[in-house]
């Protein structure tokens, strides 16, 4: 019917919106991290590890990098779950379905907005389990929600990557939290108010969206959610030969209409696409966590200690954040512009995804390079423009890495895939919390050579596309050879 259509597409553009504003509102709020740091000094916590020293000069200052380490390890255990944790996440999402996981996202996300709701200068320890909580809580808000794009068809890759920019947009959260914080909102106020707003993301998991999964590709009148006082998860189509096909909320995601012989997972594991694969995120991960986690310390440094300007440029990198949600489908639309492109006599469709997916891991690489070398730069204006390349290349780079998975690997390991390079390169950017303590320690606070070293090690991410490159040229050069003898034979 009609009515029974249009009642449809608004609830699925009704479940799109709703997603993006839980994306980007609440879902990465622990990557702005560098605006609570500026809130949680100006309240004193872990201000009994400063003390104060005398310089050569016979000068006294307050050294602050006892605090400063905290802080950093704070945000180095966060990080490290919100990624290690993707991999028991998924999981979880693939056996228990949509409901179950955002229940268990929804309870963690509350608890720790409520411990920093609750944490005071006597107990700064609470930070810790809270920003983790916070962490994994917001990673499951975006698994869940990327499955919305399956309810859009042609559109799908495109709602990705713009839910992942807004994951990476939310960061702003805390900028917010600081502004709010300069105007005399107490944060725990805040807090408490991101605490109550568990309820929206309550009402969206039973009304806006299915118990188990959305399938793909999406049947003719599939429902979800409840209506009326009962979940619609049944639908039946009448095929054109008269017989019933069920349309159901269990059907699986990306499910495979042709049968044929997909590689294991054990060889995708092995195959040396999945090891560069994981070097290209790995590193670049890295160099962006390690950033934001000393974000607040290397403003300290450049600035001379002077509060204004570090609240000028810590609210610039949070206003910048804002604009990941804008960068993240421009690497979608650069793979999507090269697919366009007229395929090679015999060229199968994932040698062209292949070929189409090059330019985008090459810019990645080369967006970190210059980012990096731009954060190395000690100069405080130049800043500005570090933090512009440094949230564009942080939306390529996710966007990028699930796109890839995608085209490089079967659908069926997918899930499995992503969590497991999402969970290995978690354990690579723990890495970040030895090198602040090199910095603070034996170079003497000064991060010059840590940051040339950074910048050395982001070179391997060319080592990616160019392995791709050279797979696609030989399969080329194959198709070439074999033409010929087909022809004369």
């Amino acid at each position: 019917m009609p009515g029974s259509e249009k009642s449809l597409m608004v609830r699925r553009y009704l479940t799109f919106a709703t997603g993006l504003v839980e994306c980007l509102c609440f879902a990465g709020a622990v990557f702005g991290w560098a605006s609570l740091v500026f809130v949680l000094k100006k309240e004193g916590y872990f201000s009994s590890l400063c003390v104060n020293t005398t310089t050569v000069n016979s000068t006294h200052t307050l050294d602050c990098s006892g605090q400063d380490e905290q802080f950093s390890l704070i945000f180095t255990i966060a990080s490290f779950m919100n990624n290690f944790l993707t991999l028991p996440n998924g999981f979880l999402f693939d056996r228990f379905g949509t409901t179950v996981s955002r229940l268990f996202g929804i309870c963690l996300y509350t608890i720790g907005t409520l411990m920093v709701a609750f944490s005071t200068t006597a107990l700064p320890n609470l930070l810790f389990p809270a920003l983790s909580f916070l962490a994994v809580g917001g990673i499951l808000f975006l698994i869940t929600n990327m499955q919305v794009g399956n309810l859009f068809g042609s559109h799908r890759s495109t709602i990705i990557t713009l839910y992942n920019g807004a994951f990476d947009s939310s960061s702003a959260l805390f900028l917010v939290i600081k502004l709010l914080h300069e105007s005399g909102i107490s944060l725990r106020a805040s807090f408490l108010f991101l605490s109550a707003c568990s309820v929206i993301h309550l009402f969206r998991t039973f009304f806006l969206l299915p118990k188990n999964f959305i399938p793909y590709p999406v049947p003719d009148h599939y429902t979800y959610g409840i209506t009326c006082g009962k979940t619609e998860s049944l639908n039946l189509e009448v095929a054109a030969n008269g017989s019933v096909q069920k349309a159901t909320e269990e059907t699986p995601l990306n499910k495979a209409v042709p049968a044929k012989q997909e590689r294991s997972f054990r060889e995708c594991l092995t195959s040396r696409f999945f090891m560069w694969h994981l070097v290209w995120l790995s590193v670049m991960q890295l160099r962006h966590y390690l950033f934001i986690g000393t974000l607040n310390p290397m403003l300290q440094r450049l600035t001379a200690g002077e509060s204004t300007l570090v609240s000028q440029y810590t609210n610039a990198f949070a206003i910048t954040q804002l604009c990941g949600v804008l960068c993240a489908p421009w690497n979608g639309l650069i793979m999507d512009r090269f697919k366009k492109k007229p395929r090679a006599a015999g060229e199968t469709e994932q040698e062209t995804d292949l070929r189409a997916s090059i330019l985008s891991l090459f810019l990645t690489a080369l967006q970190c390079v210059l980012f990096s070398v731009c954060a190395s730069t000690p100069f405080l204006p130049l800043q500005y423009l570090t933090f512009i390349l440094q949230v564009l290349n942080r939306s390529f780079l996710y966007g990028g890495n699930a796109a890839f998975l995608s085209v490089a690997f079967p659908s069926c390991h997918f899930g499995k895939l992503y969590g497991l390079v999402m969970a290995l390169s978690a354990v690579f950017s723990l890495l970040q919390y030895p090198c602040f303590a090199l910095v603070k320690g034996a170079l003497n606070g000064d991060p010059l050579y840590m940051n040339i070293g950074l910048t050395l090690l982001s070179l391997l991410a060319f080592i990616h596309p160019l392995s791709v490159y050279l797979h696609c040229r030989k399969a080329s050069s194959q198709r070439t050879q074999s033409k010929p003898d087909s022809v004369s034979s």
